[in-house]
């Protein structure tokens, strides 16, 4: 990449193309931009955000364009911005009703975008929707528990599952998300405690959590709304990447513990709900950002070790 930066986002684009944005390094935080073309490989700078920020959100809409929103810079941010990859120009939308960091973001069936917690002074509980017709936020009803580095995950009936997260204390706790009447409902516990880890919807509809805590992994049964534990990682880890292959498998990445950046890399077949060890990369990485292709190549960019800010990227092949 052009820049070093952990903290940042990945978003593939209905081109193809990669925009990864913000983050932050030992110079400043970043509102630079930049665009990788698989095609070639290579990686080009676009015009930068209105305001730099890290630990913000991304979100694709249904129309092509990327909502960023929140983060910090030198303060946590209510702003968000939206950038057109036809004009390659970002433009300020309407504000949050809160400022929030390490919160989520996530692209609702009906094309609006719920997001959830974080924090600014105080963790938050407050959820609240983007309409990208109007470009308004309103607030919809609070979470039943305030929580920051949780996972968000959309279901296949179109719901929100709400998973983990911190404040104060590290969370097991899980709460369900309903569009149509606006409001959450407690399901069941995970079996551990979790933070700063990963969830990644299955093609079967189930969601995998893996670690932030223990090396454990679980999966929710939206059918029944109970967690199971499956295989254990290899490794436990934190502030890692999961992505979903296009054969099915996740593919886990990076990440950090008790004070080891790690460069392992797992593999999780739903057939068989066990783990097994892959290639590692050739940087240690945490904070990084991974995107799956259209090629059904993942690309891994940025985080940090225990040296340096990285502003290098790396491929991994599936097949």
């Amino acid at each position: 990449m052009n820049y070093a930066r952990d903290g940042h986002t990945s978003s593939v684009l209905l081109t193809g193309k990669v925009l990864v944005c913000g983050g932050n390094n030992e110079v400043s935080t970043l509102k630079s931009a930049e665009l990788y073309d698989p095609s070639t490989g290579t990686w080009t700078t676009t015009s930068n955000m209105n305001n730099a920020r890290y630990d913000h959100t991304a979100s694709v809409l249904t129309n092509g364009q990327v909502l960023v929103t929140g983060g910090y810079n030198d303060r946590t941010l209510d702003s968000a911005e939206l950038y057109d990859p036809l004009t390659e120009i970002w433009t300020d939308t309407g504000k949050m009703n809160n400022v929030r960091a390490s919160h989520t973001s996530t692209v609702l069936k009906n094309g609006r975008v719920l997001v959830t917690g974080g924090s600014n002074d105080n963790v938050l509980d407050s959820a609240e929707l983007y309409d990208p017709l109007t470009r308004i936020w309103t607030t919809t009803r609070n979470m039943n528990i305030a929580r920051e580095e949780h996972t968000a995950s959309v279901l296949i009936n179109g719901k929100v599952l709400i998973a983990g997260g911190t404040n104060n204390y590290h969370i097991s706790s899980a709460e369900v998300y309903d569009p149509i009447t606006e409001t959450w409902t407690i399901t069941d516990t995970m079996n551990d405690e979790r933070h700063a880890h990963t969830a990644s919807v299955l093609t079967d509809g189930k969601v995998l959590v893996s670690s932030g805590g223990p090396n454990s992994a679980e999966l929710y049964d939206p059918s029944t709304e109970h967690w199971v534990f499956t295989g254990n990682m290899s490794d436990a880890r934190y502030i890692h990447t999961a992505s979903l292959l296009t054969n099915g498998k996740v593919l886990v990445t990076g990440g950090y513990i008790g004070g080891v950046y790690l460069g392992s890399v797992e593999l999780y077949d739903p057939l068989t709900r066990k783990w097994s060890t892959t290639s590692s990369m050739s940087s240690k990485r945490w904070g990084h950002a991974a995107s799956v292709l259209m090629n059904g190549k993942v690309l891994v960019t940025g985080g940090t070790n225990n040296s340096s800010h990285l502003n290098s990227a790396e491929l991994y092949e599936p097949y």
